[in-house]
């Protein structure tokens, strides 16, 4: 189970980080055209969030049930808190990530309750665009610390996996 919650949530990470450039790149184009809002608009911004819901229950069964570097963390909280790739999985990563949820879906709500489409556009740049930035600054990209491999291909056995760069 862990080794499908793992890749699942190794893979739909590009299809959170696609529908976030969607919906930040149609907030500004349609702020710096003038368009009007429309649909495709509220389209992407609903996928936007949603991607990230999927992603984040992924990461909570990960976090809270299947994931041996939480298990390990949360068994010794002030340990974890010393070893820093520890201290990365169960706060940093969890922050960074839950930080991005919560802006965008704080940013959904006041682009649904604007007065003006251009305020809505203004909105949806800003609040996507910001849930963006913490997903990419959250997301553990090869060559950090905690980095992982772009493509994860499998996962039969935990510490062992083959992967693509």
């Amino acid at each position: 189970m862990y080794s499908l919650a793992l890749l699942l949530h190794s893979w739909w990470r590009w299809v959170v980080l696609a529908l976030l450039v969607a919906a930040t790149l149609r907030a500004i184009g349609g702020r710096s055209s003038g368009r009007a809002w429309m649909a495709g608009d509220r389209r992407a911004n609903m996928l936007a969030v949603v991607s990230l819901d999927v992603q984040m229950l992924l990461g909570l069964l990960l976090y809270l049930f299947l994931s041996p570097f939480t298990t390990d963390a949360l068994n010794d909280f002030g340990a974890a808190m010393r070893t820093p790739s520890l201290r990365y999985w169960a706060v940093e990563h969890v922050a960074l990530m839950v930080g991005a949820l919560i802006v965008a879906h704080v940013g959904n709500v006041l682009v649904r309750h604007a007065s003006t489409d251009s305020s809505r556009h203004l909105r949806g740049a800003l609040f996507f665009g910001l849930a963006l930035l913490l997903t990419l600054i959250g997301t553990p990209w090869p060559g950090m610390a905690n980095g992982r491999d772009l493509f994860r291909i499998s996962t039969s056995l935990i510490g062992q996996s083959t992967f693509l760069s």
